[in-house]
């Protein structure tokens, strides 16, 4: 089947600062929280990879930025690093603004605008040791990088967002216990959870001060990108799956939209934490200032949907609340590598979702993407991977979003997680994810897979077929 997409419509590379630069002891980089991880416990990464080169794009960046305009993208979003760009005080860090101006400055000689995320996970590690998003005194930290980055670059760059996926660090660091600092506490959680919205809210403040002061280009707007993952449950759900899907629905989805297009909180998702002994830690003033988190598009990250049932038991085995648990689909396609469910209407569900709940919020499809273990058992006889798996995902993701467009979702572009295989926290390069792939044992030199011919053509084009 053959889908076009508008005229319009753009494509772009997905990607991250801490995933990609490596440089990290380069141009006064601070550590973060992954640079001491892999310091303390290099044993905790895929085959001792740690944090410090990532796809080595910190030294290689021109080269990408021409594969890029190769592929006919036209955008890429990527993110500074707070660790690069201020110091210990607070203050502008120069050799890192410097380092981030070269890299605008290159990618707009290929023809990519670079959109600028201002924070993917990578929390300073001087800020952690002080509470890190515990504390109300890194919403503030936070609310003043923004400030320095959009008076730095004001004039550069068209297109930031405050965070990529805020959802992630309280689950994998708070709840779940699997990041540094390792914390199996729900309450903590839902403290960084609403101190992030909080951040999110002051710096869209800052950025509308500097939109004021003319420090920002006219045509400059900002958004908020969250994984946002529709929730289903059973075919004949009873009351109690209902409210599974209701409080899944409402702390990972409605949480950051709603914030995003109203720059309010769920009252429901806010009332039920209370109950449970979960209450945030509101205080007088809150709700003016997440009143300034509304912002002007938003970035829609999608891999999987998130299938939900009544929970078995009201805690875990921490004393943490429990709301739902998953529920097995038996028609579900799986992607093995990951253990993630391949489910490409999910894409358009949540569209419409957007559509129907705020209307008038543009958003475009920021991360969608296939990461596959052991791609070079792929490798046809002249070395060439052929990721068929890979078009064949995209496609068929692509072919529901040009869905949504037809019944009226205000979907924008696309951005490939991530175009060139890059590093990925605890895992590392085990699953790679490119139309470029990364030699790990040669320099980190980058190659076409067969997909990247077909990406090419797509993007060009604006057909999908």
């Amino acid at each position: 089947m053959t889908s076009r997409l508008p005229d319009d419509f753009f494509f772009g590379a997905a990607l991250s600062g801490p995933q990609t630069e490596g440089c990290w002891k380069k141009t006064g980089k601070l550590e973060s929280v992954w640079d001491h991880w892999s310091q303390q416990d290099i044993d905790a990464f895929y085959n001792k990879v740690g944090s410090y080169v990532g796809n080595d794009m910190g030294n290689q960046y021109r080269g990408d930025y021409k594969i890029f305009h190769d592929l006919g993208l036209t955008s890429a979003r990527t993110s500074m690093q707070w660790t690069r760009l201020i110091d210990q005080t607070g203050a502008l860090n120069r050799e890192g603004a410097d380092f981030y101006h070269e890299m605008l400055a290159a990618a707009k000689e290929e023809g990519v605008d670079l959109f600028m995320n201002l924070y993917h996970f990578d929390m300073p590690y001087y800020m952690l040791e002080r509470g890190g998003w515990e504390k109300r005194e890194t919403v503030e930290a936070f609310a003043g990088y923004a400030r320095t980055a959009f008076r730095e670059f004001g004039q550069e760059v068209r297109c930031w967002f405050t965070f990529n996926e805020p959802i992630v660090e309280p689950e994998n660091s708070y709840t779940e216990g699997n990041w540094i600092p390792f914390v199996h506490d729900f309450k903590r959680a839902v403290t960084v959870q609403y101190h992030i919205a909080l951040a999110h809210a002051l710096a869209v403040r800052e950025f509308r001060l500097a939109q004021k002061e003319g420090l920002v280009r006219s045509d400059a707007k900002i958004g908020l990108i969250n994984c946002f993952a529709p929730p289903y449950t059973k075919e004949d759900p009873s009351a109690a799956d209902l409210e599974a899907v209701r409080m899944t629905d409402g702390l990972h989805n409605r949480w950051w939209l709603d914030l995003a297009a109203d720059g309010t909180l769920p009252q429901d998702v806010i009332d039920t934490l209370a109950a449970r002994d979960a209450a945030v830690p509101a205080r007088p003033g809150d709700d003016e200032l997440l009143s300034f988190g509304k912002v002007d598009w938003l970035g829609f990250n999608y891999y999987q949907p998130v299938r939900v049932q009544a929970p078995e038991a009201d805690a875990d085995e921490w004393g943490n609340p429990v709301f739902a648990r998953p529920y097995i689909w038996p028609e579900r396609r799986m992607n093995e590598s990951r253990g993630w469910e391949i489910y490409p209407q999910g894409i358009y569900d949540f569209g419409m979702k957007i559509k129907r709940e705020h209307p008038d919020l543009e958003f475009f499809i920021s991360e969608n993407g296939m990461g596959v273990e052991g791609e070079d058992a792929f490798r046809d006889e002249s070395g060439v991977i052929q990721d068929d798996y890979r078009i064949d995902f995209v496609r068929d993701h692509l072919a529901w979003v040009a869905k949504a467009i037809e019944d009226g979702a205000k979907c924008v572009g696309y951005h490939y997680w991530a175009v060139i295989d890059n590093w990925s926290w605890n895992n590392a390069f085990k699953n790679r994810y490119g139309f470029v792939g990364v030699d790990l044992m040669h320099g980190y030199q980058r190659y076409y897979k067969k997909s990247a011919e077909w990406l090419r053509r797509v993007a060009t084009t604006r057909v999908v077929e």
